[in-house]
């Protein structure tokens, strides 16, 4: 497993990480023992970048990957996002990010975790009505006292990153990338660069947009998808249409849709960190085997033609969730 140095440290993380969110709910029933199992195979296959958010699953996803790391908790790098407010029925709300919510918010997931320590903490998003540094502030008293190792971001512009990283030590940024949300590219990746931050990046398969099943089954726009316009009805179709040439191209190199959509992140750059949102050890494998694909300048070239950056129909989030991402605001 190649690695990856994280920013303002000496301390390098696998270049492939372990998103878990749907281990928890989402995208169907949650299996607990082969999401442990998978963890566990994550782990044996070198990955060490676990990651997680104290809202998915409200809590039982921070408590699965406690369980998974019992006597292993060493060999993770535990990444933890924080901050957004969830109503008893599941809804979504808005963001807390003042810094008493910070340590409360942390104290928590220690205990979920079932650990002294996360690796890697940062707010899932940017809360304007709070001020960044104060937020930071929270985080870099946590750090001083060894409750966190070091400071993240989590879908932020290139603006707020540079303006974060003079004044704190951050660490990574992570941010929706993939063949279907290529906006960091415009403005956040190269501030990033300029920082030496490395992007760790999820949604590779755009919630499973890309992917085999979507083209021979459909895909069900429930759970996590229904509040996401690309499977809204009047995108589905003509994003199908873009998967099906891209789907040729796979095809002709032998590979499934998921396997070309990571092979491709890989071509992004030595400092692009993807998460595999796996939910079990074959979706696991196959998505490892993607990684271990070498893309030709003629195939990458025929990518861009079928796929070129904004061609997917619809926001990756709906309004009230848009509206959320400094990534995607105006300045």
């Amino acid at each position: 497993m190649r690695k990856v140095r994280i920013a303002n440290s000496d301390e390098d993380i696998s270049a492939i990480g372990l998103g878990c969110m749907g281990m928890s709910g989402g995208y169907g029933p949650p299996d607990d023992a082969e999401s442990i199992a998978t963890i566990h195979a994550a782990l044996e296959a070198g990955i060490t970048l676990i990651d997680t958010g104290d809202f998915y699953g409200m809590g039982h996803n921070e408590m699965l990957i406690g369980q998974a790391l019992k006597g292993k908790r060493e060999r993770a790098f535990l990444s933890v996002k924080f901050g957004a407010m969830r109503g008893p029925d599941g809804t979504y709300g808005s963001y807390d990010l003042r810094p008493a919510a910070v340590k409360n918010f942390l104290a928590y997931s220690l205990r979920r975790l079932g650990t002294h320590y996360i690796d890697l903490y940062q707010p899932a998003r940017y809360d304007r009505s709070v001020a960044l540094e104060d937020t930071l502030g929270a985080i870099a008293d946590l750090k001083q006292a060894g409750y966190v190792r070091h400071i993240g971001l989590s879908e932020v512009s290139g603006r707020t990153l540079t303006r974060a990283a003079a004044n704190f030590p951050i660490a990574a940024l992570q941010i929706e990338y993939s063949l279907a949300s290529r906006s960091i590219e415009r403005e956040v990746l190269p501030a990033a660069r300029a920082l030496a931050v490395p992007v760790v990046a999820y949604g590779a398969l755009s919630r499973g947009l890309i992917s085999d099943a979507a083209l021979t089954q459909g895909v069900a726009s429930n759970g996590v998808r229904a509040r996401m316009p690309r499977f809204a009805p009047e995108n589905i179709q003509p994003n199908r249409a873009l998967l099906e040439a891209l789907a040729a191209i796979a095809k002709a190199r032998g590979a499934s849709l998921a396997q070309l959509a990571f092979a491709w992140l890989r071509t992004r750059g030595p400092d692009i960190v993807p998460l595999i949102g796996a939910r079990t050890r074959a979706q696991l494998a196959d998505a490892l085997a993607g990684f271990d694909m070498l893309l030709s300048d003629d195939e990458l070239a025929a990518i861009e033609r079928v796929l070129p950056p904004g061609a997917i129909a619809g926001e990756r989030y709906g309004p009230a969730a848009m509206k959320h991402l400094d990534s995607e605001l105006p300045g």
